[in-house]
């Protein structure tokens, strides 16, 4: 495949979810309805991996797979959050943009580079002529895509339903997925997607194995700057001054999901230095001083 090539199919893609994310970027300016912004993401994911493997239509075994696995994850999660969306009402993190259409652009353009940077593995495996036999790399690939979706799936399914009990109000949820990693629907999103540009490196040659900026860009949002971070901050706010809270934050994973009497166990550089147990993690208030 030839470096035109690659950009026809980039320059595609990146005016297509330009052209989309603008579309619901208008319903939501115009309507203050904020409840399709997550659908609008995960459903962008499809159109590209479809698109992009109809327009080149060499329908490889490899280009299908990786497009089924997208179009799997992008209904799968897409679904998922507009169905709790719509049950549980507005979006916070929507409060303090919904009168301030600077900040709602921002997110907006956000969400535009996230969806085009994270498809660029599936971009330029369907918008390639090669198509070399099916070697290690596509099953490790495949093997990461199957426990990343399975572990985000279960994941999200866990905290629908602990979150839908009555009993559970005002607690966290610490059950099943969520007693081994704090934030286990992340952990199961980030080896996804890793497994797809796995799976997608038989293919790629000189400049294309750039398109890893894709997981590592999914990587770091997650790790530091929309994902973690927010809920981290917010779940410490909230339950900070709670004893059993600051047992399990300290015994529970933020992401790789381990036991809790290992990663209790641990030494604190150890957490901070391969767990991802960052100071930026633990921002919120952990004690009452007057207590």
């Amino acid at each position: 495949m030839g470096t035109v090539l690659d950009s026809h199919f980039l320059a595609l893609t990146a005016i297509v979810t330009v052209a989309y994310q603008l579309l619901f970027f208008i319903i939501t300016a115009l309507l203050r309805f904020d409840k399709v912004t997550d659908f609008a993401g995960s459903t962008n994911f499809i159109i590209i991996a479809i698109l992009t493997l109809a327009l080149k239509g060499a329908w490889h075994f490899r280009q299908v797979v990786l497009t089924v696995f997208v179009v799997v994850w992008g209904l799968r999660l897409g679904l998922f959050l507009l169905m709790r969306i719509l049950q549980w009402g507005e979006d916070k993190r929507f409060d303090d943009m919904r009168n301030n259409l600077g900040k709602l652009a921002v997110f907006w353009i956000f969400q535009a580079v996230w969806v085009w940077t994270v498809s660029l593995p599936v971009t330029i495996v369907n918008a390639s002529d090669r198509n070399p036999l099916i070697e290690a790399r596509d099953i490790i690939g495949w093997i990461m895509w199957l426990i990343g979706a399975g572990i985000e799936a279960v994941a999200d399914q866990q905290k629908l339903t602990f979150k839908n009990s009555p009993s559970n109000r005002g607690k966290w949820c610490n059950v099943g997925l969520w007693s081994y990693s704090r934030h286990p629907n992340y952990f199961g999103e980030i080896f996804l997607w890793w497994g797809i540009f796995v799976a997608s490196a038989p293919v790629l040659s000189g400049a294309e194995w750039l398109v890893i900026f894709g997981p590592i860009f999914l990587t770091l949002l997650l790790l530091f700057v929309s994902g973690i971070p927010l809920l981290e901050s917010s779940a410490d706010k909230r339950f900070g001054q709670t004893e059993e809270y600051r047992a399990y934050k300290n015994t529970t994973s933020p992401l790789i999901p381990l036991p809790p009497a290992l990663y209790g166990s641990l030494p604190a550089w150890f957490k901070m230095g391969f767990l991802f147990e960052l100071p930026l993690y633990n921002r919120g208030p952990q004690r009452d001083p007057l207590s």
